[in-house]
């Protein structure tokens, strides 16, 4: 079984680096650099990139980057497919070069979501240096934050996130947007080698932007509020106000990307201890707030 160490880094395609840029410098607080291969990076700590925006046809998410440890554990983790007859791909130098990686191995779920796992980061240790001023954002061990993926196809996939790439369970959710006599939307979350309450969530329903959201996490809740207030200065659509997750913890609110997934911007959000951990269903999002109907309205205004 592999052990993925955390989200490394997500993957988008877009009509308009320059709208990306600015998103992420003047809206999430991040650095956005333009490199030779025509992407841009957007660095949120030591990493040459935690965001990789490629230049395409469609604004979209496209893949998501997972660590491995070292050599042996991604030779371990090729092993491990192998044994599974699971297909997959080595990823070539120019593609390892674009990524900053010495190795990777691309492959697909059951739902088509594309999945690189990779190990040995290439970076100069340059700081961060927020141009909005923010603080920090929390990855290190962690990970990039969380992304939560459309899988259509969910009992295959939630399988294949299990038995494939070696995720645990952390917790369950039954959707249910028309009440108890409607049907169930089933939503679970996954951990892995870290103590991120999850890493990855299975969502059973299609995305036409290839991804739900993708979570980052700031240290303080004033960096949350001076988010929304960019957020709403730069005219970006609010996708869900404020609030706190029942099952993480996490403090956050939601908007609109340029790729039409959403970016959840939070703090706060647990630390786990995974041999004490119960997995349980929660029956409620949020403790309090997280109207996500704001982002509907706003869709059909």
């Amino acid at each position: 079984m592999m052990e993925i160490r955390g989200l490394a880094y997500v993957v988008a395609e877009s009509t308009n680096l320059n709208q990306w840029s600015t998103y992420a410098k003047d809206v999430l607080g991040m650095m956005a650099t333009p490199v030779g291969d025509g992407s841009l990076h957007i660095k949120m700590d030591e990493r040459q990139f935690r965001f990789q925006v490629q230049s395409g046809a469609k604004d979209r998410y496209l893949a998501s980057g997972w660590e491995l440890l070292n050599k042996d554990a991604f030779d371990a983790a090729l092993k491990s497919l192998d044994a599974a007859k699971v297909a997959y791909e080595l990823g070539s130098a120019e593609l390892c070069q674009q990524r900053c990686v010495q190795q990777m191995a691309v492959l697909f779920d059951p739902s088509g979501n594309r999945h690189e796992l990779v190990w040995g980061f290439k970076s100069d240790f340059k700081r961060f240096a927020s141009p909005q001023g923010v603080s920090k954002f929390v990855t290190g061990d962690y990970g990039l934050g969380h992304t939560v993926l459309p899988a259509p196809d969910f009992d295959a996939t939630v399988s294949f996130a299990r038995d494939v790439l070696g995720f645990g369970l952390s917790d369950i959710y039954n959707f249910k947007p028309m009440g108890d006599d409607g049907p169930t939307v089933r939503i679970h979350f996954f951990h892995c080698a870290n103590g991120r309450h999850h890493s990855l969530a299975l969502a059973e329903f299609p995305s036409p932007a290839g991804c739900v959201h993708v979570m980052v996490e700031v240290e303080n809740m004033p960096e949350v509020g001076r988010a929304m207030d960019r957020m709403s200065q730069q005219k970006v659509q609010l996708s869900a106000t404020l609030g706190q997750h029942t099952n993480d913890r996490m403090i956050s609110f939601y908007m609109k990307t340029p790729a039409h997934f959403d970016i959840e911007y939070g703090y706060g959000g647990a630390i786990m201890d995974w041999e004490q951990h119960i997995t349980h269903e929660f029956t409620a999002v949020s403790l309090w707030g997280h109207d996500f109907t704001v982002g509907r309205v706003a869709q059909t205004a």
